[in-house]
C-alpha cells in the first residue's frame, strides 16, 4: 500500500473510532430532561461548560450542569521544534454518549471552525486550521505568524445522537 493511501485508511480509522463514541445514548428522563426534546429545543439551553483551570501540569475535570458529566481537555502551549505556530490539545474525557463535532477559535481579528472532518483533512494535508491526525493520536491548532498573540478562545462541541450538544470553552493567548 503506497503512503498516501495508508495516511487515507488511517484518517478514516481515526474518524470512525471518534464517531463511534456517539453509539451510547444517555437516558434523558434520568436528568429532568423529557424524552421527546427535539434538538433545536436543546439547542437554546445548550449547556456551556467553563473551565475553572486547565493546564498541561494540573487538569482539571469540570462536570456540566445539567447532565452531571465530565469533560476534561488538556491544552499544551509549550514550545515545539517544528516550523510554524501552534498548541496541542487531547480530549481526555468526554461527556457519555457524547462525540466531538466541531471546534471553534474565535478572537477580535478571527474566527475559525472546524468540523470533526476537516480536522481530519488537516491532518492529512496540513495547513491552518484545527488538525487531527490519522491515527487520531496528535489534535492541535496551526496558525499563522500574524495570530500571534491574539488573545481568544478554543471551544470544543460534543454532540449526541439525538443532536444535544454540549460545549467547552476555554480563554487562551496565542503563543
Amino acid at each position: 500500500m503506497n503512503k498516501m493511501a495508508t495516511m487515507n485508511v488511517l484518517a478514516v480509522l481515526a474518524a470512525t473510532l471518534l464517531l463511534s463514541a456517539c453509539g451510547a445514548k444517555p437516558d434523558s428522563t434520568a436528568n429532568g430532561g423529557t424524552p421527546s426534546a427535539s434538538p433545536s429545543a436543546t439547542a437554546q439551553a445548550e449547556p456551556t461548560v467553563a473551565p475553572t483551570a486547565v493546564s498541561t501540569e494540573q487538569p482539571t475535570a469540570i462536570p456540566t450542569e445539567e447532565t452531571e458529566q465530565q469533560i476534561l481537555i488538556v491544552i499544551d502551549q509549550t514550545p515545539k521544534p517544528i516550523e510554524g505556530n501552534s498548541f496541542d490539545f487531547a480530549v481526555k474525557q468526554r461527556p457519555e454518549g457524547y462525540a466531538l463535532s466541531q471546534i471553534e477559535w474565535k478572537s477580535d481579528k478571527n474566527d475559525i471552525v472546524n468540523t470533526l472532518q476537516e480536522a481530519v483533512e488537516h491532518g492529512q494535508s496540513g495547513g491552518d486550521g484545527f488538525y487531527i491526525s490519522g491515527d487520531g493520536q496528535f489534535m492541535g491548532f496551526i496558525y499563522p505568524d500574524d495570530m500571534k498573540k491574539e488573545k481568544g478562545e478554543v471551544k470544543f462541541t460534543f454532540e449526541n445522537d439525538q443532536g444535544q450538544k454540549l460545549t467547552w470553552k476555554k480563554t487562551i493567548t496565542l503563543k
